[in-house]
């Protein structure tokens, strides 16, 4: 087999190895850690203090329903806090309004934008609580999950942090719909399997809770990363600080509804993958992060399978006008990508089946996966191929600023 034959293999049992690992991992971790438990939030020997984060920028839109959403928790002792990252819209005037009306909530305004990473460092210093939760500034919190997620920290000295579980809100559009299964079926069901691995990627920078001291030892997060939740989990597990994930932990989030936004949200996903990537490549010089490895392999593999499925993709594009000899990957499936498209919709399937304890009616979403397949892979292989230079290449040491999202415009649930 010559390289080419063995590249064009790889486009294909690429994917079908590892829904097959997401989907079997998955099952494991339901049926030892959810099945069997009872999704009634639990009561705890103690209720450490509690500071929730929120970093913001431009948000006037939905800062107020956030912090609402936070301070209706049935978690009895907490404060909030929301850092001000130089918006200049009405963001400012809603929190010191709320703050008036809350005594629970303060606010910290920063004059100039001086990005996520910063922000978060800001508002950590002035948190009062032994336990930080971190949710955007677009998100509703579920009024049991801070209780979720703090058990965790309660009967495990060494847990660093616990991640939730975020679950889209806006379900108007083809592509809001679509990430409704990609949550459940994709994100959901990969951290499921890397915790039973005992090593996760990423924590969900939407809905994550923080130990403090965890915090603090590792130096907090780094101000020139373009995703901060994937660089602050590799610090934490390379410092051997366990990481959790709590799928009763719901958090409502807002999604793209246009594709220009969600090409930009891909991008970032993919240049902050790589950042991480080359920042810590120190951990194949260090034994004791020999279990960190599967997990920096099977990214770079990724990354390496979407190079090669754009390019191949591309072969078969120019093979449509100027014949050639070369392998092609046709964008609309034969026998090798109806079953990756069945195989898609069983995980998809599966994970719906697990996730319906969490939200009732996500079956009648099942549906809507089949364009998964055709319209996500191709986005977010594209996304890391343009990525992958910006990563690789991009002078670090400067801040990481942000702008506002793309918003779903038509919230609800």
């Amino acid at each position: 087999m010559d390289l080419l034959e063995f590249l064009e293999e790889f486009i294909f049992y690429y994917p079908l190895t590892m829904s097959i690992a997401w989907t079997v991992g998955a099952i494991f971790f339901f049926l030892r850690r959810e099945a069997r438990h009872t999704q009634q939030p639990p009561v705890l020997a103690e209720y450490p203090f509690v500071s929730v984060l929120i970093p913001a920028h431009n948000e006037q839109g939905a800062i107020r329903n956030t912090v609402l959403s936070v301070l209706a928790s049935d978690y009895p002792n907490f404060e909030v806090i929301v850092v001000d990252d130089g918006s200049k819209d009405e963001t400012p005037h809603i929190l010191r309004q709320l703050a008036t009306e809350h005594p629970r909530l303060r606010t910290i305004v920063m004059e100039t934008n001086v990005g996520k990473p910063s922000a978060l460092r800001c508002g950590a210093m002035a948190c009062n609580g032994e336990i930080i939760v971190s949710i955007d500034a677009d998100a509703y919190l579920d009024e049991h999950a801070i209780r979720w997620m703090v058990s965790h920290f309660v009967t495990g000295p060494r847990v660093g942090a616990v991640t939730g579980n975020p679950r889209v809100r806006n379900r108007t559009s083809l592509l809001a719909k679509i990430q409704v299964g990609e949550y459940s079926s994709v994100i959901g069901m990969i951290k499921r399997t890397q915790r039973i691995l005992g090593k996760v990627l990423t924590v969900s920078g939407v809905v994550v809770a923080f130990r403090r001291r965890a915090l603090f030892e590792i130096g907090l997060w780094d101000f020139d990363m373009i995703t901060d939740d994937i660089n602050i989990t590799w610090k934490l597990e390379k410092k051997f600080w366990d990481i959790r994930y709590e799928p009763n932990a719901l958090c409502w989030i807002l999604v793209p509804e246009t594709l220009g936004g969600l090409w930009k949200q891909r991008v970032r996903w993919a240049q902050g993958g790589i950042e991480v990537i080359r920042r810590h490549t120190d951990i194949w010089f260090d034994w004791r992060q020999r279990r960190l490895w599967p997990i920096y392999i099977e990214y770079v593999v990724s990354v390496l399978w979407s190079f090669t499925y754009v390019v191949f993709g591309m072969l078969w594009l120019i093979s449509l006008v100027i014949p050639h000899p070369f392998p092609v990957v046709k964008i609309f499936p034969e026998w090798k990508g109806t079953i990756l498209v069945a195989l898609c919709l069983i995980q998809s399937g599966v994970a719906m089946f697990i996730d319906r304890r969490y939200e009732k009616t996500i079956l009648w979403y099942h549906f809507w996966v089949i364009w998964y397949p055709f319209i996500y892979w191709i986005i977010a292989a594209l996304a890391v191929v343009k990525a992958t230079p910006r990563g690789l290449f991009r002078r670090m040491g400067q801040r990481a600023v942000w702008k506002s999202p793309d918003r779903g415009l038509s919230p609800k649930l």
